[in-house]
């Protein structure tokens, strides 16, 4: 009987690695899509709203995914490295000149942002067929607790990248699209 179910939780263990292989090669595929991804992250979300206003609840699990998703936010919009907290005698980033020049290297990533946010709109989206998760609560003042918690925490964020001219949305590294003409450079030849 023991080596029975030895070979059935290794049966089990090779179907569940087959499993995680397949999902891993899914996500590298999806990886340079970066607008399909983010237009299948607004249909997973609009399908979640749907059926939380026809079930007309689970209003808490919406508070709390919203809270998930501003923590995700702040973390995706914030530098790894405030200039404001770092020393002016520790180590220095590379000059604007310098190819390598990223002042802003995000803490989280595009795509764990996007990866993260449509994940937890899944979860939200199962806990909805569960009563347990259906407190009933006053919808408005978790909106409103909601609103006030985004300004209190996007106040700061959205200052500090004005303050630094920070745009968490630019690709990072440099790209040589062509050849670039100087303005110094004579068109025609005189000879």
């Amino acid at each position: 009987m023991d080596e029975v179910g030895a070979s059935i939780r290794a049966a089990i263990s090779r179907w569940e690695l087959a499993v995680w292989r397949q999902y891993q090669h899914v996500l590298d595929k999806w990886t340079p899509h970066v607008g399909r991804r983010w237009v299948g992250l607004v249909v997973v979300a609009l399908i979640y709203a749907l059926r939380v206003y026809f079930v007309e609840g689970f209003y808490l699990v919406s508070y709390g995914l919203g809270i998930y998703i501003l923590n995700l936010l702040i973390g995706f919009l914030s530098p790894q490295v405030d200039p404001e907290i770092l020393d002016a005698e520790g180590p220095t980033l590379p000059s604007s000149a310098n190819d390598e020049f990223r002042p802003f290297v995000r803490r989280l990533p595009e795509f764990k942002f996007w990866y993260s946010i449509t994940k937890a709109f899944c979860v939200a989206f199962v806990m909805t067929f569960f009563s347990a998760f259906d407190v009933p609560v006053f919808w408005p003042i978790l909106l409103f607790y909601w609103v006030v918690l985004f300004t209190l925490t996007m106040r700061r964020q959205i200052s500090h990248m004005i303050k630094y001219k920070y745009l968490p949305f630019s690709s990072g590294k440099q790209r040589y699209d062509g050849k670039r003409a100087s303005p110094e450079s004579p068109s025609v030849s005189e000879g």
